[in-house]
C-alpha cells in the first residue's frame, strides 16, 4: 500500500479536472488568475483513468473529482464511466506493484475503487445527476456559502443561488447520497448564516459541512482575524440545535461528525484545520488538472507526474515515483507557525 514515511496510509486521491471555475468565490479566485494552457498541459481523460487505476491498484480507494468547476470540463459522464469501472478488481491490473525488494506483505490482493465522489459549485448539475448516477458516480458534494441572494453573490461573485438549490434537490433526487454541502464560514461574511444554514440541513437531510477559511484565496489576502473557528461553530449551532458526536467520526476523516440530538434527519460536520489540524492521520494525495502531485493542500512544492506519464515511463517507473512522491510528504501544514508560507498556487488550482 501507499504509506508515507511517518506511516500514513494513503487511501484517497483528489482529482481536479479543471483549473477554470464560473463562480469567483473571494476566498477562492476572486479575481481569476491566467488559465492554463489546455491541450498541452491539462490531462486527457485516457491519461486520468490510466493514472487513477494505477493508484487503485496501490491502496487508493476514494477518488474524489474536483476542480475549478469539474462539471464545466467537457463529458465529464465519460469520464466517471470509465473510473467506475475501477471499483470492479477484475478492471484493476493485478500485477505486481511494488519493487522488487518491497515486502510482499504490502501488495493487496483484490484492490478496487470502493467510493467515487465529485464536488461541484452545482453548475449544471441539475439537469446532469441523474446520467452522473447512472455512469458511476456515488455522492456528490455541493458548494453553499450562504442561503441569501445578496450575500450568495457578495460572497461568490455570481447571481445563481437558485441553480445551486436546484443542483441540491436534483443529486438528491438523483440518489447521490449522502448528499454534502459545504459551507465555508467567514467572520462578517456569513457566519450569521451558520444556524440558518444547520436549519436547511436538518430540513433537507443534509450532510452539512462547516468549514474554516484557510489561506487559499488567489490574493493572498487570508486574514486569521476572519477565521471563525470550529469550536465556535459547533457552539453556535448547538445553543439552538442541540448536538450529539457521532460515534463514528474523524479517525483519517477531515470532519468531526454531529447529529442532532433530538433525532431529526441531517448531520453537522466540523473541518476545523486552521484551529485543529488533523495532519497526523491524513489519508490524501491531490493531483492537478496539469499533472503534479501535490502531497498537501498547503503544499510549496509539486511533483510533475504529467511529464513522467508522457515521457515514456513503464508502469514499474510510475509506480516508483508516485511513491517517491508519497514518501515526502509534509508531516504537517506551518499555518500556526510564524514562517508560514502560502501553497504554490490557489485553491482553484490545487483541487478542493
Amino acid at each position: 500500500m501507499l504509506t508515507d514515511s511517518y506511516g500514513r496510509q494513503i487511501r484517497d486521491l483528489r482529482i481536479s479536472l479543471t483549473d477554470r471555475c464560473n463562480f469567483r468565490c473571494f476566498y477562492c479566485l476572486p479575481d481569476g488568475e491566467p488559465p492554463l494552457a489546455r491541450k498541452a498541459t491539462i490531462l486527457t481523460f485516457e491519461e486520468i483513468v490510466e493514472i487513477s487505476e494505477i493508484f487503485v491498484a496501490l491502496g487508493i480507494e476514494k477518488i474524489r473529482l474536483t476542480g475549478g468547476e469539474p462539471l464545466l470540463r467537457k463529458d465529464v459522464e465519460r469520464l466517471v464511466e470509465k473510473i467506475a469501472r475501477l471499483k470492479d478488481p477484475a478492471n484493476v491490473s493485478k500485477e505486481l506493484l511494488t519493487e522488487p525488494e518491497a515486502n510482499p506483505k504490502s501488495e493487496i490482493r483484490n484492490p478496487k475503487l470502493l467510493d467515487l465522489a465529485l464536488t461541484t459549485n452545482g453548475h449544471t448539475l441539475d439537469r446532469r445527476a441523474e446520467a452522473l448516477k447512472q455512469a458511476g458516480l456515488d455522492r456528490v458534494t455541493v458548494s453553499l456559502d450562504s442561503l441569501d441572494p445578496a450575500n450568495f453573490r457578495d460572497l461568490t461573485g455570481v447571481d445563481r443561488l437558485a441553480e445551486t438549490l436546484a443542483a441540491i434537490a436534483a443529486a438528491k433526487r438523483a440518489g447521490l447520497e449522502p448528499v454534502r454541502v459545504n459551507a465555508v464560514v467567514v467572520r462578517g461574511r456569513n457566519d450569521h448564516e451558520i444556524v440558518a444554514l444547520a436549519r436547511f440541513a436538518r430540513e433537507q437531510a443534509l450532510a452539512m459541512r462547516f468549514i474554516e477559511y484557510m489561506p487559499l484565496d488567489s490574493k493572498n489576502e487570508w486574514d486569521r482575524k476572519l477565521v471563525v473557528s470550529g469550536r465556535e461553530i459547533r457552539q453556535t449551532i448547538d445553543a439552538v440545535f442541540p448536538l450529539v458526536l457521532s460515534e463514528q467520526t474523524r479517525g483519517s476523516a477531515t470532519a468531526w461528525k454531529y447529529a442532532f440530538a433530538d433525532g431529526a434527519p441531517g448531520e453537522i460536520g466540523i473541518i476545523a484545520p486552521v484551529t485543529e489540524m488533523f495532519c497526523g492521520a491524513c489519508s490524501r494525495i491531490r493531483l492537478t488538472a496539469d499533472g503534479q502531485l501535490r502531497t498537501c493542500l498547503f503544499s510549496t512544492r509539486e511533483h510533475n507526474l504529467r511529464d513522467v506519464l508522457r515521457g515514456g515511463a513503464d508502469r514499474a517507473e510510475i509506480v516508483r515515483f508516485i511513491r517517491e512522491a508519497v514518501n515526502r510528504k509534509e508531516p504537517r501544514h506551518t499555518i500556526n507557525d510564524e514562517q508560514f508560507a502560502p501553497a504554490s498556487r490557489s485553491m482553484s488550482f490545487i483541487g478542493g
